[in-house]
């Protein structure tokens, strides 16, 4: 466990020194109870363990003195302020896609379903307040079929989507049969047809997009054949269509094809796909699928399902005339070959073209090259009807931008930006080193919390991710991690999908693009001394607690200075904190901090103890 100077037996512990130690452990021990069935205070399980737990009885147990406690420096510091819990109206608030907002920006083009984020004189400075009744959801698998009406209170699209099978509304909970507008079905069964198609079994296939994922089933019934789907849809008529994703388990955002860039790198998925996603694809030059072809990896697959293929069927139907259905199909049959992609099935409503992996395979007529210099720096950048730029080959068998390994393999061998030197500072002895020490990092952090790892940790975010090293070694069927690379940090997002991984770009200066409740787990390492001085760590920090789940956690880790100041806003927030020493003793001034937000929703007694009212 640790080194000889610092274990129990080389040196005497001081009363005080030994009452830390045993209280942390304590704390962390009940922690583990309380969070074990999420119905916060009164939970009855809690309660029990509380009873039949002595936490004076310990001496049998052999702590490391890294969990010492660390006390705040400067306790002559005010008390921290305390925020209110916002109105029950903001249960479901997302500063960025706030909808009468919204309604002030043209609709031409979606412009109005990007994100419009609020200025600063008019953010909320409060706590979003969980809906009444809110529990605890259900441990995956079995959310992928079911969630808690209490949480996502909307009936909507059991009525609006109740022919194709997309959710059922029984007794308290929805049901997810698996259907959707274009697998009746089931997700299986459509999944099966795709797979006769793309090597979807063998691992080749890991990274996947979903334009317009409705309730992300496509994605949920991927996840048991080991591909991670990264789902978008915008905040429309089509309530909580990603709230309902995000609640059943399942990786998604809040996004629309409009006029900027997707929040992703280029070359990064392995497959993506259109199910009835009502994009217009030939419309603006292209632009729409040429923003698909940005993201897609030389040898990716694309996958339209819906609308116009197979229109001699459906053209009525669609109330369209024939001429226009076969004019769109044609239209993106003459796109997908400048693009490229060669087409490789169609049969009934699927149609399936692959990317062709270099530039030299290609035979297509002169087209207009994007001239950006960099296509991975797409934050707020508008889109352009151009293609982009294959990487260069020196042979026609040579995959661009470096052939992948199959997943799981390519969890941890060098990425093909890593070995090729396209990550400035970053060669493969840093790459493995850092591999090394986050494996020694979550080690510490599974000795601290030992829920980690899982089922009551099933969406987590890694707010900094740099490498994706946090990830890769979390990574379980158990759980998802959402990967986010600040736009203010070294880009490195292109490495984290080359490793069988998913992430978004993200501003923390910005609400981010999900709902209220979203992660059971955020791990925001070295996020406040990257944002010194960029903006308020209390809008940081109001924003971590939004997205965050009651009775969720946060893992930070930071410069000690750093997380007093965080520590001193978290007091005032209704979240539990514990302040722990580097694993490699108190002399590192880097540290951890635990912090676990308390349960309350609208109508109950909140952590303070005051009742909070519905509007």
């Amino acid at each position: 466990m640790g080194s000889k100077s610092n274990s129990p037996g080389s040196r005497a512990w001081s009363p005080v020194s030994i009452f830390i130690v045993l209280g942390l452990c304590c704390f962390f021990y009940l922690l583990g109870a309380w969070q074990k069935s999420g119905f916060g205070k009164g939970d009855s399980i809690a309660l029990e363990i509380t009873k039949q737990t002595d936490c004076n009885i310990i001496s049998t147990l052999d702590f490391e003195p890294h969990h010492n406690d660390v006390p705040v420096i400067d306790s002559l510091v005010p008390k921290a302020k305390e925020f209110k819990p916002c109105d029950a109206k903001y249960t479901d608030y997302t500063p960025c896609q706030e909808q009468n907002r919204a309604m002030t920006f043209p609709r031409e083009n979606m412009v109005y379903r990007e994100r419009h984020c609020p200025p600063d004189k008019e953010k909320l400075r409060c706590l979003i307040p969980a809906p009444k009744g809110y529990v605890t959801p259900f441990p995956w698998p079995r959310s992928r079929d079911y969630v808690h009406y209490a949480n996502v209170p909307y009936k909507s699209l059991t009525v609006e989507k109740a022919v194709q099978n997309w959710v059922q509304f029984q007794g308290n909970v929805f049901k997810f049969p698996g259907g959707g507008t274009m697998f009746p079905h089931g997700a299986d069964v459509y999944i099966d047809e795709l797979a006769s198609v793309i090597p979807i079994k063998d691992g080749s296939i890991r990274t996947a997009l979903d334009t317009g994922c409705g309730v992300a089933s496509w994605g949920a019934y991927l996840l048991k054949r080991n591909v991670l789907a990264m789902s978008f849809a915008p905040k429309d008529n089509h309530e909580a269509q990603v709230q309902f994703a995000l609640e059943r388990g399942v990786p998604a955002v809040i996004g629309v094809l409009g006029t900027i860039h997707l929040p992703y790198p280029s070359n990064a998925f392995d497959m993506a796909q259109c199910s009835r996603c009502l994009i217009p694809w030939t419309s603006n030059e292209g632009m729409y699928l040429m923003e698909v072809d940005r993201v897609l990896r030389p040898g990716g697959y694309w996958i339209l399902s819906g609308p116009p293929i197979n229109w001699k069927t459906y053209y009525k139907i669609w109330k369209r005339s024939k001429e226009d259905a076969k004019a769109e199909q044609i239209n993106i049959e003459e796109l997908a070959e400048l693009l490229c992609w060669e087409k490789k099935y169609e049969k009934g409503d699927i149609a399936i073209w692959r990317k062709k992996v270099n530039a030299k395979s290609c035979r297509r007529k002169s087209v207009n090259i994007c001239e950006a210099k960099d296509a991975d720096d797409v934050w707020y950048k508008k889109m352009e009807p151009c293609i982009t730029p294959f990487p260069e080959v020196t042979s026609a068998s040579e995959v661009a931008g470096g052939k992948l390994e199959k997943f799981p393999a390519r969890l941890f061998v060098v990425p093909p930006r890593i070995a090729e030197g396209s990550v400035p500072g970053i060669t493969a002895e840093s790459y493995q080193k850092d591999n090394k020490q986050w494996k020694k990092h979550i080690n510490v952090y599974k000795r601290i919390n030992t829920l980690i790892g899982t089922t009551r940790y099933r969406n987590i975010m890694d707010m900094n991710a740099g490498l994706g090293g946090f990830a890769a070694v979390v990574e379980s069927s158990k759980s998802w991690v959402m990967n986010v690379v600040p736009t203010i940090a070294q880009n490195t997002l292109g490495v984290i999908f080359e490793r069988g991984l998913i992430g978004i770009y993200h501003d923390w200066c910005e609400g981010f693009s999900t709902y209220p409740r979203s992660y059971d787990l955020i791990h925001a390492s070295g996020v406040f001394s990257l944002y010194q001085n960029k903006c308020e760590f209390e809008d940081i920090l109001l924003e971590m607690d939004r997205i965050l789940r009651p009775e969720g956690t946060v893992i930070f880790r930071d410069e000690v200075d750093v997380l007093n100041k965080v520590r001193k806003i978290v007091g005032g927030m209704r979240w539990d904190t514990k302040m722990i020493d580097h694993e490699d003793g108190p002399l590192e001034t880097e540290k951890i901090m635990v912090a676990v937000k308390q349960y309350w929703a609208v109508g109950s007694s909140g952590g303070n103890g005051t009742a909070l009212g519905e509007s």
